[in-house]
Order: C-alpha cells, then sequence, then structure tokens
C-alpha cells in the first residue's frame, strides 16, 4: 500500500457516503479505496483487502455499527475504527469506544474535524472531542458507582431498542428498522423492562425522554 491513507465508508446512505468522498477528495494523502452500505458488506471488504482506517456509521440494516466494531475488532484488532454517527456523542460515544472504537465523531462535526479524526487514528492514537473525553473519565468513574443510570446496563442491542421505543415506534417498526422478527424485538422489549424496572411501553417511553434517548 502507497502511502496514502486508505479508507473504507460504510454507511446506508448514498448521499452521505457522496458527502464524505467530496472532503476527503479535497486531500492529498487520503483515499476512499472503497464503500459498503451495510455491516454485512463492511465485514466482506475488511476480509478482502487491507484498509487504515474504518468510518463505521453506527445505524445500518442488517448489521449495525455496534456489532459490526466489535467483529471488526474481533477479527482485526489493529484496525482503526473510526464511528461517524448522527446520534449526539453522549449516547453512543463512550459505548463505541468501549467496543474497540478508535474514535467518534458526529455528523454535524465540521470537515476539517473529520480529516484530522482519520489522520490520528490511521497513526494509532485516538480521536475524542473534549466532551467525549469527560463522558470517558466520567464512565471509568461510575463503573463501579451505584449512581449509573439503569439503561448504562443494557446491552448494545437493547439500548438500540429503548432508543427506537422511545421516540415513538412500534415494534414492528422496529422489526423492519432492524431487520429482526417482531418476537425478537418483543423480547428486547421484555428484558429492557425487566432491568429498568418498568412494565409498560408508556413508561419506557417517559423514561428515553427524561434521560434524552431521543
Amino acid at each position: 500500500m502507497n502511502d496514502k491513507i486508505h479508507v473504507l465508508i460504510a454507511d446506508d446512505h448514498a448521499i452521505v457516503r457522496q458527502g464524505l468522498k467530496q472532503i476527503l477528495s479535497e486531500t492529498e494523502d487520503l483515499i476512499v479505496a472503497g464503500e459498503a452500505d451495510d455491516g454485512v458488506e463492511a465485514l466482506q471488504l475488511a476480509r478482502q483487502q487491507e484498509w487504515n482506517v474504518f468510518l463505521l456509521d453506527v445505524s445500518m440494516p442488517n448489521r449495525n455499527g455496534i456489532d459490526t466494531l466489535k467483529q471488526l475488532k474481533k477479527e482485526f484488532p489493529k484496525l482503526p475504527v473510526l464511528i461517524l454517527s448522527m446520534h449526539p456523542e453522549e449516547q453512543y460515544a463512550v459505548r463505541a469506544l468501549k467496543a474497540g472504537a478508535s474514535g467518534y465523531l458526529t455528523k454535524q462535526s465540521a470537515p476539517e474535524q473529520l480529516v484530522t479524526a482519520i489522520r490520528q487514528v490511521a497513526g494509532g492514537r485516538k480521536y475524542v472531542s473534549p466532551t467525549v473525553a469527560m463522558q470517558l473519565a466520567d464512565a471509568i468513574a461510575n463503573d463501579s458507582d451505584s449512581e449509573q443510570p439503569p439503561h448504562e446496563l443494557l446491552s448494545d442491542r437493547e439500548y438500540e431498542v429503548l432508543k427506537l421505543i422511545a421516540t415513538g415506534k412500534t415494534l414492528t417498526q422496529i422489526a423492519e428498522e432492524l431487520n429482526l422478527a417482531v418476537a425478537t424485538i418483543s423480547t428486547f422489549r421484555a428484558r429492557i423492562l425487566t432491568k429498568l424496572g418498568l412494565s409498560s411501553t408508556a413508561e419506557l417511553i417517559r423514561y428515553g425522554l427524561e434521560h434524552g434517548l431521543t
């Protein structure tokens, strides 16, 4: 591989991928060498050739970004993965970094931030904003703290389902969005209710609103 940083973009929105390619095309050292529109395709491409950086969206069909990230780090532990998401940092950043991400950016970030982040993680370093750095410090302090909010104890998939329920989506709509059976989503809902000590969907929606999960 030459001295350019070869980047793979995994995002299910073609217009987002096009925008990212446009930003990176204006740099001399970064090149978009591949694209994937879901986690399954991203994993296939990862196995076919060597990459310098994976740019990965959190919310994708078939296999979401966090699941894909965990599998990537299992198969390619040294591959830098930069999470780029529409979700605010406080909702997913710490989870992503704990799962092995080298950095986390929101899609509202300035283009120069993205370029800096890619170069930084390609060089083997982490990239986090000051806000995320504070959250990581809090997360470490709270790991043994009983004051940790209940939703932090949910699995990544349960957390994702809770966020979708909190936006008012039905189990059927959630099943379609995540490419899972309705019965599976119903099972996740039951586990979430148990872990949060709640008894209805209405209470889950209220919980999500109170904790800024929507």
